[in-house]
């Protein structure tokens, strides 16, 4: 799946680049519509992100563009790829700004870990 994102002036900080705090929203969010499609009615909370490394200052006015892909499914937690390209002047760039994976586990109402029923 991918998804876009532009940067405005208040995602930025008083270094006019992106606040990392905003990217990793985003990412979370993403990756979080991306489970909610693949698990349909079942519920999920974030539990973890890889190691965070920011590889380039991200400035105002920037096209984001985000690929979540799926990379593991356990039991009851399923994580998922996503890399952060710049496509404002280049809609083809695969240059990464940002990488990381994001873990989700599944719950039930009570918010108690439960098992994954099948992908559709």
């Amino acid at each position: 799946m991918e998804h876009y994102k532009v940067v405005l002036p208040a995602d930025l900080n008083d270094y006019g680049s992106l606040f990392g705090g905003t990217l990793l929203k985003w990412v979370d969010e993403i990756a979080y519509i991306r489970v909610s499609l693949d698990f349909p009615g079942q519920h999920f909370v974030t539990i973890g992100l890889d190691n965070v490394e920011f590889r380039h200052p991200i400035r105002k006015g920037q096209i984001l563009r985000f690929r979540c892909k799926k990379s593991r499914v356990g039991k009851t937690s399923v994580t998922y790829n996503v890399r952060v390209f710049g496509a404002r002047y280049n809609t083809e760039s695969e240059e990464v700004l940002f990488e990381n994976n994001i873990t989700f586990v599944c719950v039930d109402g009570n918010g108690v870990k439960t098992q994954i029923s099948k992908e559709r």
